[in-house]
């Protein structure tokens, strides 16, 4: 072999296994680590724009990342970490991924620790190899258990949720919105995580100061909602506890002033010691807390649903509207016998009458000689019913508008002459959500124009406060339905108040009320849902000034017809500015019952 090739070997060997062996003992002794700095989660405030409804509290997590724990140092790091942190070794095992063993990965084992705890780890660090504490604040929902339909909840990104927003930015120790404004909106709310670079020895030790290439974080912007809290508040006391929600409109534009939902709950809980538990604890419950019945929650519209009928009546010019049906307590059709709710009958009625006293007679011969299945189901889709609303929230159901066709695919069976009979008094398998039936007397205040409802109104920039982006109106249909039909409408449901149904339940004197009552039978055990629709002023020139009012109680409270006197109280404190103790007060002054 001659000398060259020799002296080429040498160098070889040299860079090979040499300069490796060198190379990687360097690495062992120092290497940079990268560290996410997590963004602080934007807040949100309502439409005043003053005091967060939700925000952030400093508090710590603990980190561990396996690969740098040398093996035979394993089991004790495990097992002194878990003690700091009230785990055993098994729990602090179970939260490692296998994976996690042979890369380079920040595993979480624990969060919303004390400064106290974090301090108390911080004097051992030297003893736990590849532990390491990070900032980490905690959602604060500073109303509690009041806006908590609306707003959400967040928790730890699960590893299906990082599947599909990996390329997004997040990370596997991300935070995200799970429900409500906190998941619709979480790309505001979020902000950039950072990252912080540290040369470190093979112990974990910080060998230089701050590095150039730290990319500092960048907060979440601020999101300003339609929500006003006085009637947040108001709407919810209110309501009280029974099953059931309450949606306030503004006409003009589709911003939500208050959505409430009962069963609630404090989304506080699910961060404090034993969250996990409370969760799966009110995940289970059969009062289903979770559940936001202003949109997720659907019922028959019973006797409001007239509303749709005299639309359709008026509309199509089926009967004269001065043209009287004599109601003598039942209708017949065949061989069955369908019963008004007053027994012994109204006597003869006009359409006025019939929409102010909710007479089942005239509306069962409506549907059943005047209008037809095919007609009812027209008009119904015409005010949205069996279609989303698109609000900016997740979880929305579109509800049900049975016909011949959806009966035959459903439900295998033949529509029937006693189908239409049901559905002409909003009863049978019609379903919608208090979100649509706001809509519904939202296109009436408008003539046939319904706007998107929303909740966002603006977001702002966290740290100048900039608008980002404004919310305006957004039509979300127009119905072909004519301006008089619906002034017509309007005389009609004003009627309910001063002559009908609502006479002596919608006392309010702070404002002139037009509106619709409903209540309808569930089941066979005497259960009735309990339903009030309405809008105010009536009397108004500026469509801005009124606000719609939809509150449904479900059948599963002890039957009282609420739905009629929360309204009573909600506009009461709307209009003269009261909150819920002192509207209540004041209405008892006035003389009426509770």
């Amino acid at each position: 072999m001659s000398s060259t090739v020799l002296v080429y070997v040498g160098y070889l060997f040299s860079m090979q296994i040499v300069d490796g062996y060198i190379y990687s003992d360097r690495a062992t002794k120092v290497t940079t680590r990268s560290i996410v700095s997590p963004s602080q989660r934007g807040e949100i405030y309502d439409r005043q724009f003053d005091v967060p409804l939700a925000t952030n509290i400093d508090s710590f997590a603990i980190d561990i990342i396996p690969v740098e724990i040398p093996k035979p140092d394993l089991e004790r790091v495990l097992d002194q970490v878990g003690e700091f942190l009230g785990m055993s070794t098994a729990e602090v095992k179970a939260k490692i991924p296998a994976a996690s063993y042979s890369r380079y990965e920040q595993v979480e084992l624990k969060s919303g620790l004390t400064f106290d705890t974090i301090s108390r780890i911080a004097e051992h660090l030297n003893e736990l190899p590849g532990i390491a504490w990070r900032n980490k604040a905690i959602r604060n929902y500073l109303d509690g258990d009041t806006f908590t339909h609306v707003l959400g909840y967040v928790g730890d990104i699960t590893p299906e949720e990082l599947q599909t927003r990996y390329n997004q930015g997040y990370t596997s120790n991300a935070v995200i919105g799970k429900s409500g404004v906190e998941y619709q909106y979480d790309s505001y709310l979020r902000g950039t995580d950072g990252r912080q670079f540290r040369t470190v020895d093979a112990h974990g030790k910080k060998v230089d100061a701050a590095n150039k290439l730290d990319v500092e974080s960048i907060p979440g912007n601020n999101l300003v909602l339609t929500l006003d809290r006085r009637i947040q508040k108001l709407s919810q006391e209110a309501l009280g506890n029974r099953s059931g929600a309450v949606v306030v409109l503004k006409p003009s534009t589709g911003e939500i002033l208050s959505m409430v939902s009962y069963p609630t709950y404090d989304p506080n809980t699910l961060y404090a010691d034993g969250g996990l538990a409370e969760y799966a604890h009110m995940a289970n419950a059969s009062s289903a807390p979770f559940l936001n019945r202003a949109i997720q929650g659907g019922a028959a519209p019973a006797s409001t649903f007239k509303i749709v009928m005299s639309t359709a009546v008026l509309e199509e010019n089926a009967f004269p509207i001065h043209s009287t049906v004599d109601c003598q307590g039942y209708f017949r059709l065949g061989n069955q016998v369908f019963r008004c709710w007053v027994n012994y009958g109204h006597g003869p009625v006009d359409l006025f009458e019939a929409l102010a006293q909710s007479c089942d007679v005239y509306f069962y011969t409506m549907g059943s000689e005047y209008l037809g299945i095919d007609t009812i189901v027209d008009y119904s889709h015409r005010f949205g019913f069996g279609e989303s609303a698109t609000v900016d929230l997740p979880g929305e159901i579109p509800g049900t508008v049975p016909s011949p066709t959806w009966k035959e695919r459903v439900k295998n069976e033949r529509w029937v002459g006693g189908d239409t009979v049901n559905i002409s008094i909003g009863q049978g398998s019609l379903v919608v959500t208090p979100l649509q039936m706001a809509n519904m007397m939202a296109m009436v205040v408008n003539d046939g124009i319904v706007y998107r409802p929303h909740v966002l109104k603006e977001v702002r920039d966290h740290t100048t406060g900039e608008i980002v982006k404004q919310v305006e109106p957004e039509v979300l249909r127009v119905a072909s339905v004519r301006k008089q039909s619906f002034e017509t409408l309007k005389q009609a449901l004003r009627g309910v108040i001063t002559k009908g149904t609502a006479e002596y339940v919608i006392t309010t004197d702070s404002v002139q009320v037009a509106g619709k009552t409903g209540t309808g039978e569930v089941g066979s055990d005497s259960q009735w849902n309990s339903w009030f629709v309405c809008y105010a002023p009536y009397d108004s020139p500026n469509p801005d000034d009124q606000v719609v009012v939809a509150v449904w109680v479900d059948a599963k409270n002890t039957w009282e017809w609420w739905a009629p006197k929360a309204a009573n109280i909600i506009l009461h404190g709307i209009f003269k500015k009261m909150n819920y103790t002192d509207a209540l007060a004041d209405l008892r002054k006035k003389g009426w019952w509770y």
